[in-house]
């Protein structure tokens, strides 16, 4: 297959060409429209309805069937979806097809999910069993193959329906997806592996292979985080192993529960150009790697700041480093990370991806080579707090609560607002998650402890901080009594 051809995408420019005067959606005008004024008019043309002929309708393979296949390839899946409501609608997708495949299963998640796998778990009803990832310095990396094997050991007789993990971790951890492949199907259980931060993975020798190919059965694909498409925009990636034909249904059938009936075709198309350029863009690809490459050297030159993935290969369960994610240790040098950060914003104009009590997590798009000049004169220029180097202004991260009821009974359950004092020893009845990198800290159903209270509300209260979940830094809602 052609990788550089974009069907979708140019059916779509096709028809806003050759159909200026329409009398259907959606509803926005022309020239002197608010959003053509804001937008552009060229966006407006191109914003068209779902089900259009000669787009995703009408003879086969229609362009939107040729760029789902060009993904597939590009990925190397058995097959690739696109979706609009970003990587959150493909955990529900996968959780929901899951639950299709094996009813009655639990899925053996790995804890550091994104909020969005437990929010799924109440759409589904099923049930889950949580296994602890390797956690080092307030940072969660990936699952060890040998914990995951004892975790379906000490199952027992429970019958268990999938593997569910996260690589890369936000901060460019990448887990030995091979490993955990090995040990899932040795248990005869799908693997389930959400990459969100991984859309770019193998696009390039000097990244790390994905997880499609290191044995993975479904995939979640953020493909607008460092993929290059709009933001919201997202794949599902199924693999080829041996659940694809009994999961590829169940992937159809969940799709079309939780897929908008006017999904974006902006955002669909995208995802075709955003394959495009990935899978035919590795020079590209090397520029962006070689500024990431010079960063890292520069600050480790700089003698003030360490760059905190440079340990990660002695981390069990290392499968690699994604090089363009660049954890900045700032503490080492003195200053606390969401000051650094907020100084980077207010003084230099400069924004990074996001910030920890220890440091910041700067990021490059994998076809973006920027200049870092600016950066890091800006870090280096960074002030100096004795304190920052000594102690943490942040709580420890909690440990997680007992699980007292099952997610979908929590969510359910009559609940009732209280101070967030008085949540101590109580029942979670939402799903609380510090952003980035929205880890939920407690899970409906989950005790609510001090240190959770604690943490949450001093992430509340940070510059740049904010918990999802939450109705007000003051009070949780709890499971009534």
């Amino acid at each position: 297959m052609d990788q550089r051809e974009t069907p979708y995408a140019d059916a779509m420019r096709a028809y806003a060409t050759s159909h200026p005067t329409r009398f259907h959606l959606p509803g926005h005008g022309g020239a002197g429209d608010s959003l053509g004024d804001y937008f552009g008019e060229r966006m407006l043309s191109l914003d068209l309805m779902p089900m259009m002929h000669g787009i995703d309708m009408g003879a086969t393979p229609t362009p939107l069937e040729r760029s789902l296949r060009l993904a597939a390839a590009a990925w190397g899946a058995r097959r690739s979806w696109f979706l609009a409501n970003g990587a959150s609608q493909g955990n529900q997708i996968a959780a929901l097809a899951i639950a299709g495949l094996r009813p009655g299963g639990q899925m053996l998640v790995q804890r550091s999910v994104h909020s969005s796998v437990i929010d799924a778990l109440v759409l589904t009803g099923g049930s889950a069993r949580f296994v602890a990832p390797v956690v080092l310095d307030g940072m969660a990396h990936g699952l060890v193959a040998s914990d995951v094997a004892a975790a379906i050991g000490a199952a027992g007789g429970a019958t268990l329906s999938c593997v569910y993990v996260v690589s890369p971790s936000y901060f460019g951890f990448v887990s030995d997806i091979a490993a955990l492949a090995e040990v899932a199907h040795a248990a005869g259980l799908p693997l389930v592996v959400d990459e969100a931060w991984g859309a770019h993975l193998g696009f390039h020798p000097s990244l790390p292979q994905n997880a499609l190919r290191q044995g993975a059965d479904l995939v979640v694909s953020s493909t607008h985080k460092l993929g290059g498409s709009l933001t919201q925009s997202a794949m599902l990636h199924l693999g080829h192993g041996p659940f694809a034909g009994a999961l590829e249904a169940q992937v159809d059938r969940a799709r079309s529960i939780v897929q908008s009936t006017s999904e974006s075709n902006l955002l669909l198309a995208s995802l075709d150009l955003a394959r495009c350029r990935l899978a035919t863009g590795a020079a590209q690809i090397g520029d962006a790697l070689g500024v990431a490459e010079s960063l890292r050297g520069r600050v480790r030159s700089g003698g003030r700041f360490g760059i905190v993935s440079d340990g990660f290969p002695i981390v069990p369960g290392f499968g690699g480093v994604d090089p363009l994610r660049i954890p900045i240790d700032t503490r080492v040098g003195g200053i606390n990370g969401h000051r650094a950060r907020t100084i980077l914003a207010e003084e230099h104009g400069i924004l990074v991806e996001m910030a920890t009590d220890a440091g910041i997590v700067a990021l490059f798009a994998a076809s973006a080579a920027p200049s870092i000049d600016g950066l890091v004169a800006a870090l280096h220029a960074l002030p100096v707090d004795p304190v920052a180097r000594r102690e943490s202004r942040m709580p420890p991260l909690p440990a997680w609560g007992t699980a007292r009821m099952t997610v979908r009974d929590a969510f359910f359950a009559p609940n009732e607002i209280v101070a967030a004092g008085d949540a101590v020893g109580r029942v979670a009845a939402d799903s609380l998650a510090a952003y980035p990198p929205g880890i939920p800290n407690v899970m409906p159903g989950e005790e609510i402890t001090r240190e959770l209270i604690d943490f949450v509300q001093a992430v509340a209260a940070a510059e740049f901080g904010h918990v999802r979940g939450a109705v007000d830094a003051g009070v949780m809602r709890v499971v009534a009594l």
